[in-house]
């Protein structure tokens, strides 16, 4: 019994080695990708919150169907200085 449990012991630690290995192997041929993978999960988020507030969208649709081309610049310029403002003021 002793015997066989020394034999398990130096397959689990030869096993271990080889799973960490592995893992170092992985991260390395993973890193060039970590950057787009980033931008999907954000693009993935971004989906998914306008699917659970699909009101968004449609204000969102609405006001650029009502607002000329050339109005659209500075109404997104008062948005994005109003999306500040607030962020300031709530301290994010």
């Amino acid at each position: 019994m002793n015997g066989k449990s020394a034999r398990l012991a130096e397959r689990r630690e030869r096993l271990v080695a080889q799973a960490a290995a592995q893992r170092t192997a992985l991260a390395q041929n993973l890193a060039p990708w970590r950057a787009p993978l980033a931008w999907a999960d954000k693009g993935v988020a971004a989906l998914r919150y306008v699917r659970r507030h699909p009101a968004l969208l449609v204000v969102a649709t609405l006001t650029i169907a009502a607002l000329r081309p050339q109005r659209l610049g500075r109404g997104l310029g008062l948005v994005w200085g109003a999306w500040r403002f607030g962020r300031r003021l709530l301290g994010r």
